[in-house]
């Protein structure tokens, strides 16, 4: 699995920089391009590099301040054939398929934590399918509000935020969360109020739905699903895998209970929105620890940057602008 750097630098830091580059285990491929950066006036290098390999590489690009003075953009070829490729992934420490690039996951978990009019239209389509399904007793709608939600973004842009102390991503995470959900709410009760008024369903509904009891009945098994979503929508985040699927699997009782919550309320079942409730607070918290935990096992078991490297590279980078 190799990943392409393309690295846009003056040219004072053109060499410094290219030898942190050829220097690095992993490294297949390295061109220079002098002068080829209009604006701002520079240096291009291009790098392949095993993927497993990518962030010892970025922490050495952050302490040279490559991406200050220009730009550093990552891509992955689909397919590169190369005995050199072959050979620098034999070399690299790990897998690729478990490497983690930081710069990747925070910028992935980042736009997908924004509050915008598309994240709000999944989550109150998503609430009001899960009412649907409530209402109906029917699991198909309740599995359609599953694939439909998109609340997995902010919950992993909010992990992300606090196993690296990126506060920022943390309060625009947590305002997606906090504003998302109340509004779907807030909607999915109107429409739950409309439609008992005009006699769309009994009274007696939530009394009924056998397939909708594990919504507003939090356990042990509640918290264990959660752990489990947790770590398998960040795994999924860091391997690059499809989060189709796994959207659905985080959403098991996030979405569902939000839709409970909002109906039990209009049809006066105080108790079990309660649990309802209850069961959606602790799914999010249970699914945001488990994947803290996921980032901070990742950051213990990746291979970091010595410090002395980074000395070294700072008493170049100081000579260099001397």
């Amino acid at each position: 699995m190799i990943v392409q750097l393309r690295i846009c630098v003056p040219g004072e830091l053109s060499a410094v920089t290219l030898d942190a580059c050829r220097a690095h285990t992993g490294t297949a491929e390295v061109a220079l391009f002098p002068g080829a950066s209009v604006s701002p006036r520079g240096d291009v290098i291009d790098v392949q590099v095993a993927r497993e390999a990518v962030e010892e590489l970025l922490e050495k690009l952050h302490v040279l301040k490559a991406q200050e003075v220009g730009s550093i953009a990552i891509s992955m070829p689909e397919l590169v054939l190369s005995r050199r490729a072959d050979k620098a992934e034999a070399s690299a420490p790990g897998d690729g398929a478990d490497a983690l690039i930081w710069d990747e996951v925070t910028r992935q978990t980042g736009e997908d934590s924004r509050l915008t009019w598309s994240y709000l239209a999944f989550l109150i389509l998503a609430t009001q399918l899960a009412a649907i399904g409530i209402v109906t007793n029917s699991t198909i709608a309740i599995v359609g509000a599953m694939a439909v939600g998109p609340e997995f973004g902010p919950m992993a842009a909010l992990a992300v935020a606090l196993a690296r102390r990126q506060w920022a991503l943390g309060r625009r995470a947590a305002l997606a969360l906090g504003v998302g959900f109340p509004l779907a709410m807030l909607l999915a009760a109107l429409t739950t109020w409309v439609s008992a008024a005009l006699g769309l369903f009994a009274d007696n509904t939530l009394d009924t739905g056998s397939a909708v009891e594990f919504i507003y009945h939090p356990g042990p098994y509640s918290l264990i699903v959660a752990v489990l979503a947790g770590t398998a929508g960040m795994l999924s985040v860091i391997s690059r895998r499809s989060a189709a699927l796994i959207g659905v699997f985080i959403s098991v009782t996030t979405v569902p209970a939000a839709g409970f919550v909002a109906v039990a309320l209009v049809l006066g079942e105080f108790e079990k929105a309660t649990g309802s409730a209850l069961q959606l607070a602790l799914n999010l918290m249970g699914i945001v620890a488990a994947a803290v935990l996921v980032l901070v096992f990742y950051r213990l078991v990746s291979r970091r940057l010595p410090e002395a490297a980074a000395r070294r590279l700072r008493w170049q980078l100081t000579r260099t602008r001397g």
